[in-house]
């Protein structure tokens, strides 16, 4: 089981949600984490190894399945940089923590939000 986001990319290879909303361009989904994989539960497991088994599960030629790779320690200058492009948005989670839904709401997971403008 993949966790994710469908997206349509500009022609700078941006997501813009109006182009999956209004079915232009060729839908992608990205894969950013993984939470079972042959009936093992991975959700207990630290993101690095959910990161790492994902990567063995998505086909690295694949045009419609990607692997979402991830930033390691420039968290603040990456967000900086998404809102600056007008990205629509990130989610910095901590790399030795489970995937656990109580992480979001209190905190453990930081999220891009587009009241912020730098």
């Amino acid at each position: 089981m993949l966790d994710g986001e469908i997206v349509c990319l500009d022609r700078k290879g941006n997501s813009q949600f109006r182009n999956l909303l209004f079915r232009r361009g060729e839908p992608r989904f990205y894969a950013f984490d993984l939470l079972s994989c042959n009936g093992e539960d991975l959700r207990y497991f630290p993101l690095a190894d959910r990161k790492h088994r994902l990567r063995g599960v998505v086909p690295h030629e694949a045009e419609r399945l990607l692997y979402c790779d991830h930033v390691e320690g420039q968290g603040e200058r990456l967000f900086q940089l998404a809102c600056k492009r007008d990205l629509e948005g990130i989610v910095a989670k901590r790399k030795f923590d489970p995937y656990l839904l109580d992480n979001a709401k209190c905190g453990r997971w930081l999220t891009a939000r587009d009241d912020y403008k730098n």
